[in-house]
């Protein structure tokens, strides 16, 4: 059977095809299994021409990981003009959203072996720095007390709700509007308690 042949595309087309193929091919295999062959045989393109648009396979790679990023970061960032509470809901939204529908993606890249990998550390790095910063803004925005532990409370109530949306059950009709208070709650109650540190009794 002939190979299909490769429609013409200019080198930005090309280039953001190969990467979109990339991101799909990652809902089952890690960054290390992302074979280029494989990627330049589903565009219907050699390996050699894949390496005229990339430098590298570690520049594919990260150009793979940005992408992913890029779009996490986009789906989780609120309209600025919300008040408060709609501001932090549409956040939380995003973030449950785009992770549930992308769930095994997010796990190979930016929890798994891509969240260590030499190659894009720094990418996955970034794009958690953003998201840190947006809880915090999200508790600015609530008028909570500032604190000297709130970059670290940010990074775990994100390591809490990323648990959390990877792991909820999502076969029930209300599901994510469950995981959706749940998360708020957590948030209100994380932030919101880094003034006044609960202890336990006795």
């Amino acid at each position: 059977m002939p190979e299909k042949r490769a429609a013409r595309l200019s080198p930005d087309e090309r280039r953001a095809q190969l990467v979109a193929i990339g991101v799909d091919m990652l809902s089952d295999r890690s960054l290390d299994e992302l074979s280029t062959d494989d990627v330049a045989r589903r565009a219907g393109i050699s390996r050699g021409l894949l390496f005229h648009y990339f430098d590298s396979k570690r520049d594919f790679y990260r150009s793979v990981v940005q992408q992913e990023c890029d779009d996490f970061a986009d789906a989780t960032e609120p309209d600025p003009s919300l008040e408060p509470v709609p501001w932090l809901r549409a956040f939380i939204a995003g973030f449950a959203a785009y992770v549930t529908e992308h769930r095994r993606v997010y796990l190979a890249l930016v929890r798994g072996a891509a969240g260590s990998h030499p190659a894009v550390e720094d990418i996955v790095e970034s794009t958690r720095n953003i998201l840190a910063r947006r809880v915090r803004e999200g508790q600015r925005r609530l008028g909570m007390p500032d604190s000297p532990r709130l970059h670290v409370a940010a990074r775990a109530w994100m390591a809490f709700a990323e648990e959390a949306v990877t792991s909820w059950p999502l076969d029930g009709p209300d599901a994510l509007d469950e995981l959706g208070a749940f998360l708020e709650s957590s948030f209100v109650s994380l932030l919101g308690a880094l003034d006044r540190p609960v202890a336990l009794p006795g």
